[in-house]
């Protein structure tokens, strides 16, 4: 497809329209307009938002996923290991999930950042993305939504901190470490940090839709899906 469709965008660079089309309407699907090309990138991460970053706003849809689980924090894999020790793995182990939890209740607030990124997107945009890697349109969307996403997250997960009791987990926890003899006492931002792991595994689901549905005939499940990348093929 990327092949093709590049092919198409430099002939539309480099000739008149009325060429472009010519050349477009010798392709096996037919013709294929700018827009319908642009709409199709659209599409695939309109899916791509629902199929994966839906699956993160869910219990355990970060805790459970071995691509997006938040681990500790450097400074804190210490305090994991040293807690551990002296027999308080269950304590550790819940820290640990609620740090999770904390971004599964921020993920849902992604999808309509993304959309208005998506619907803001123009031909060149698309050109980009289909001239670019295999993973150009999650990068796009990365550079579109980040500090929008950041500014909407990191309050819902202070908040859902609160609510299931993160902020008090922690906080023993810390305690407990920093009155250990022999340890360096650790006052992590956890909000920053988790607000930071939240965005990485959006990326991450983002990014496997769209190999997906570049690589995979199966993935694409409109006609206009189908029209677009079937240009591949």
């Amino acid at each position: 497809m990327l092949k093709r469709i590049a092919l198409i965008i430099v002939i539309f660079q480099l000739t008149a329209c009325a060429e472009l089309q010519q050349v477009i309407n010798q392709l096996p699907n037919g013709g294929i307009t700018n827009d319908q090309i642009a709409n199709g990138l659209k599409e695939a991460l309109n899916n791509g938002i629902t199929n994966q970053v839906s699956t993160l706003a869910v219990e355990d849809g970060f805790f459970k996923n071995e691509l997006t689980r938040i681990l500790l924090p450097e400074e804190l894999q210490k305090v994991d290991k040293t807690l551990r020790s002296i027999g308080l793995s269950k304590v550790a182990d819940e820290g640990l999930k609620v740090l999770n939890r904390a971004a599964e209740d921020a993920v849902s607030e992604a999808i309509p950042i993304f959309v208005d990124a998506i619907k803001g997107m123009t031909f060149a945009d698309a050109k980009n993305i289909l001239l670019g890697d295999k993973n150009a349109a999650t990068n796009y969307l990365q550079s579109a939504t980040s500090e929008a996403l950041y500014q909407k997250f990191n309050p819902i997960i202070q908040q859902s901190f609160q609510k299931v009791g993160a902020d008090k987990i922690w906080t023993d926890l810390i305690t407990k470490y920093n009155n250990l003899p022999l340890t360096n006492d650790v006052n992590p931002d956890l909000t920053d940090y988790v607000t930071g792991e939240a965005l990485k595994g959006v990326f991450t689901m983002v990014e496997v839709e769209e190999k997906e549905i570049r690589a995979n005939v199966g993935k694409r499940t409109t006609d206009l899906l189908r029209t677009v990348f079937a240009l591949q093929d």
